[in-house]
């Protein structure tokens, strides 16, 4: 055994094996595997081995795609049969919300070059000649995907691995991990590697991994059973007479898939009450472990596949399979550098692991070879969770989240487990005027505020006589439900409306503490922060900077709020769901010689915005600083009393209004927002939310990460050129950004006016079209109530981002016309900003 290798990769499942593939396929062949066992023997081998391409996630649905592109080229270049049976898949739904989602999944499909068919009930039949189609609405069909055999390919993986000069040491336990300066030595029962980078593949057995380096990886397994039938004679005389094999057929809303298995039937449900198993890890001979099977609980789901599929309740069952699967609280795999560990990288938490384990590979050896890699992939980067993310909190929502695999994935939903988790200070006060909350890293905020006694009427609640009939959270603390989801204008909208024309009338409070906030001091703190961000940082202490911090090609990583708060020391506010993220980025890059200092600082500053034409007037009322235009600038923050409290204010916002950002030491919360609200009652002032909020922010064309900002498009593609002055001299990135401009841009950022829209609007995702071709993708959708239009933010390609172009852009499956309109259509000078 080698002694020491460039990487070492941990896990000989299908995740494992890519991901070693694709190192050497970068050119690594000082690579090596180590594997407990025997390759495939964790969950890989009892896998179904289904590769849908359905995934609402940009990130996942990039992963899905490549994978089965490369499937089929690893067996020409290996030589060796994967078993992939291009059998297509058809996914069929029986409400009106399944069929929205459908047709929201196929702009997510266009856009990223995935073929999706629709199909009508005869169609179906045709397809799938033993299917009753009673109820049915209609499908989708993706011609490209089918099934492969989860072993075959990992052998396949590696022999191509192999091929390249990679090393494959089964029966190979790791013992413990250490770091060796900016490396690391893996310890194993047959000796030592020391190694530049290790990538945990290892699956069920992620927490005890993490273990080893201190930390707790938020991936915990849940029970996952699928039956297969013993031969139905019809299927045999059907395949017998030359008849194709049937495709992998999946009822959304009963939970279930479905595929010819040796001339029977494969059932995979997805039931309630599925339980999290390993949660303290396998034990340490587990391999090609099952657990009992529970029929019981699959009962549901099993009558009805017969009423579907009578053909199933025709014969018997020849073998229940019950394994683990691993889970994270959001379903997406985690796929990325941990956090606080240089030069460890995981691939774990894959719950479709045989479908995304080749583009997760793909781009995790394109991360640790070249530094970033090639698609945005913040939707399974590691460090979406932090450290609420306990054990407990984890087997409360990888639950969920099996549970939900086939629930419709409405763009509003929050799912209601282990909520409320983090909670500011005035939660009760706002739940006390209508606050109906999400959740953003562990945070409860307020989405948006209903009326007192308000509720969602009986008829609108559920989505028809379907298993997977929900369409809205639990009664809240009111005993109310008071949200419906939805793909199309949901009962808040009327209310989101009214709270962005109190803000435009008169005055807003929204609770923003949620931000992620650090503070960075030191004698080398100012010089850093300039090598690190594109924007200048003010030299004048109380002003303050929009800047970004970009990947070494010029794309967008990081966005921050950059205030000099006093001499020497920055305050910095980024998304309060990048926290881990941002603050992980920052400690990677900060120098080791003790000239900067960096401090989170998030749960100890609250913040509370106020924004709004009459805002000067209230905050006025509470302090004696001089607020008037002259003395307290637009893009400037000073410390100010605010009654008997103090508040570094900053007069910055994300809505395009009149107002301050009240950041305040946490505790002295509630004594500011009732000083607020007191002062405020003569000026009107109400709390708003985040939808509205995200409303006004459409309408100034503010970007966000990773939406209109992210490492696929460069800084200037996304119209940041006045944030990232190329002449200020070196920061991270500005060389590769200069050769981009100089290669050229692929895709521009504009605003657009969408036409004749009754009641979707766009939400992100959504192909743009010039006649019968794609040119581009929305980023962002939603309805202006400042300016009475519906808007979509997007990338295109440059030829079609003059003002004036006229598009297309597909909502929900319908076309709608959308004119280019100049940036920010609502008061594009900043007036009311700078009022």
């Amino acid at each position: 055994m080698k002694s020491r290798a460039k990487a070492v990769v941990i896990g000989g499942g299908v995740v494992g094996v890519s991901t070693l593939y694709h190192l050497a396929r970068k050119g690594w062949s000082d690579v090596v595997l180590v594997e407990r066992k025997e390759l495939t023997s964790g969950s890989t081998w009892h896998a179904a081995g289904l590769l849908p391409l359905f995934n609402m996630s940009y990130s996942v649905g990039q992963l899905h795609k490549y994978s089965v592109r490369f499937y089929q080229e690893l067996a020409e270049e290996t030589g060796m049969d994967t078993g992939f049976r291009k059998v297509t898949n058809v996914r069929m739904a029986r409400t009106a919300d399944r069929w929205d989602e459908f047709m929201y999944y196929a702009g997510i499909a266009r856009t990223i070059g995935i073929d999706v068919r629709t199909l009508t009930p005869s169609d179906i039949k045709a397809t799938w000649p033993y299917v009753e189609t009673d109820g049915i609405i209609g499908a989708i069909q993706h011609p490209e995907d089918g099934y492969i055999q989860p072993a075959d390919l990992t052998q396949a993986l590696a022999r191509g691995a192999r091929d390249r000069g990679a090393e494959i040491y089964r029966n190979t336990a790791v013992t413990a991990i250490e770091r060796a300066g900016d490396g690391w030595v893996v310890h194993t029962g047959k000796g030592e590697i020391a190694c530049e980078h290790v990538v945990s593949c290892t699956g069920n057995f992620a927490r005890l991994t993490g273990q080893m380096i201190g930390l707790d990886i938020p991936v915990i397994p849940v029970e996952h059973q699928y039956i297969v039938t013993e031969p139905h004679p019809a299927i045999q005389e059907f395949r017998k007479a030359g008849g194709p094999e049937l495709c992998v057929l999946r009822e959304a809303d009963s939970s279930w898939y479905m595929r010819e298995e040796a001339g029977g039937l494969l059932l995979g449900p997805y039931e309630l009450g599925a339980p999290c198993c390993y949660v303290d890890g396998p034990h340490e001979q587990s391999e090609y472990e099952l657990f009992q099977e529970d029929i019981e609980r699959l009962m549901p789901h099993i009558e009805t596949a017969i009423a579907r599929v009578p053909y199933f309740g025709e014969v018997g069952i020849k073998k229940t399979y019950n394994g683990a699967i691993a889970y994270t609280p959001d379903g997406s795999p985690i796929v990325g550098p941990a956090w606080d560990r240089k030069n460890f990288w995981l691939n774990e938490g894959h719950s479709f692991g045989v479908t995304a384990a080749g583009g997760a590979g793909w781009q995790l050896a394109e991360w640790i070879v070249e530094g970033e890699p090639t698609i945005d992939m913040l939707g399974v980067d590691p460090r979406r969770f932090g450290p609420y993310a306990t054990r407990s909190y984890l087997k409360a929502k990888n639950e969920e989240a099996y549970a939900n695999v086939f629930t419709p994935h409405y763009p509003d939903e929050e799912r209601s487990a282990a909520r409320p988790l983090k909670t500011t200070p005035c939660y009760d006060r706002m739940a006390a005027r209508g606050a109906v909350f999400g959740s953003v890293y562990g945070w409860e905020r307020p989405n948006w505020f209903a009326p007192e006694g308000y509720a969602v009427p009986e008829e609108e609640l559920g989505t028809g006589d379907v298993l997977l009939n929900h369409n809205h959270p639990p009664a809240d603390h009111t005993g109310r439900i008071r949200e419906r989801w939805s793909f199309r204008r949901s009962n808040y909208f009327p209310f989101v409306g009214d709270e962005v024309r109190n803000v435009t009338e008169n005055v807003g409070v929204l609770d923003m503490t949620a931000f992620a906030k650090m503070e960075v001091s030191g004698p080398g703190a100012r010089e850093w922060l300039e090598s690190i961000l594109a924007n200048r940082i003010p030299k004048k202490a109380g002003r303050i900077a929009l800047a970004h911090l970009l990947t070494p090609k010029g794309g967008v990583k990081c966005e921050f709020t950059v205030y000099e708060f006093a001499p020497g020391r920055f305050y910095l506010v980024s998304a309060g769901a990048f926290e881990r993220h941002d603050h992980d980025v920052l400690r990677k890059l900060a120098p080791e010689d003790g000239s900067v200092h960096l401090s989170t600082i998030t749960n100890r500053w609250g913040v509370l915005v106020l924004a709004g034409p009459r805002s000067r007037d209230v905050l006025q009322k509470l302090t004696d600083a001089d607020l008037s235009n002259e003395a307290f600038p637009w893009l400037s923050g000073k410390i100010i009393s605010v009654g008997p409290a103090f508040a570094h204010a900053l007069r910055v916002n994300f809505v395009g209004e009149l107002g301050w950002e009240l950041h305040h030491p946490i505790e002295m919360q509630n004594a500011i927002f009732d000083l607020l609200f007191e002062a405020g009652e003569e000026f009107g002032i109400r709390p708003f939310g985040i939808r509205a909020m995200d409303s006004m922010r459409l309408e100034k064309s503010y970007r966000l990460i990773p939406r209109e900002l992210s490492v696929e498009y460069s800084a200037l593609e996304s119209g940041l050129e006045r944030f990232v002055p190329v002449n200020k001299g070196e920061f991270l990135g500005r060389q590769g950004l200069t050769e981009w401009r100089e290669r050229g841009f692929a895709n521009a950022f504009v605003t657009m006016e969408v036409h004749d829209v009754a009641n979707a609007d766009a939400r992100g995702s959504e192909a743009i079209w010039k006649g019968d071709e794609v040119v581009g993708r929305c980023t962002s959708g939603g309805y202006g109530w400042r300016v009475g239009k519906s808007l979509a933010l997007a990338m295109v390609r440059p030829e079609f981002a003059a003002p004036g172009t006229e598009l297309e852009v597909q909502i929900l499956g319908e076309y709608r016309r959308a004119t280019v309109v100049a940036e920010s259509p609502f008061d594009p000078e900043n007036a009311r900003l700078r009022a």
